[in-house]
């Protein structure tokens, strides 16, 4: 693993954890007035948009407006994923254990949100900051003298 690499997961770890800090202590809070998904969705996309941006900066070193917009654009996109991870684990908590306690939701939501991470992770380095790709070498032309066959490369 590059050293680039390791700072960024370094990185990338703290604001996940001060996110899911986040996610936990807004989910705790509105979970007693609404049903578990509604409380998923709303702290999930309020730490969210928060994450992309801390990320964004801290981990992935983007600074200024530019692609700004598409980068908050993808992090939805990547939200969703992780929102579909935490909203099924869930759906088969309340299968497994009906009407579970605070701390069991808080638990697995705590090892779904774990998995979600490794994804995220994954497509913020690859897709959504990914770094420029590099222009395409040009092509090396080979031209063949006719009289002796020789070989020479321009």
């Amino acid at each position: 693993m590059t050293t680039i690499v390791s700072r960024q997961m370094i990185r990338f770890a703290a604001v996940g954890l001060v996110g899911l800090v986040a996610y936990l202590l807004l989910y705790a809070a509105l979970r007693p007035v609404l049903p578990a998904q509604v409380a998923n969705v709303i702290a999930m996309l309020v730490t969210a948009v928060a994450n992309t941006t801390a990320n964004r900066r801290l981990t992935f070193g983007v600074r200024g407006r530019e692609n700004a917009a598409r980068h908050q654009f993808q992090g939805l996109v990547v939200f969703a994923i992780g929102l579909a991870v935490t909203s099924t684990s869930i759906v088969l908590l309340d299968l497994v254990i009906p009407n579970p306690t605070r701390p069991t939701e808080l638990a697995m939501l705590v090892a779904a949100q774990g998995a979600a991470t490794v994804l995220r992770f994954a497509l913020m380095r690859s897709w959504v900051f990914a770094p420029p790709a590099a222009p395409a070498p040009a092509p090396t032309v080979v031209h063949i003298a006719q009289k002796n066959r020789e070989y020479t490369s321009v």
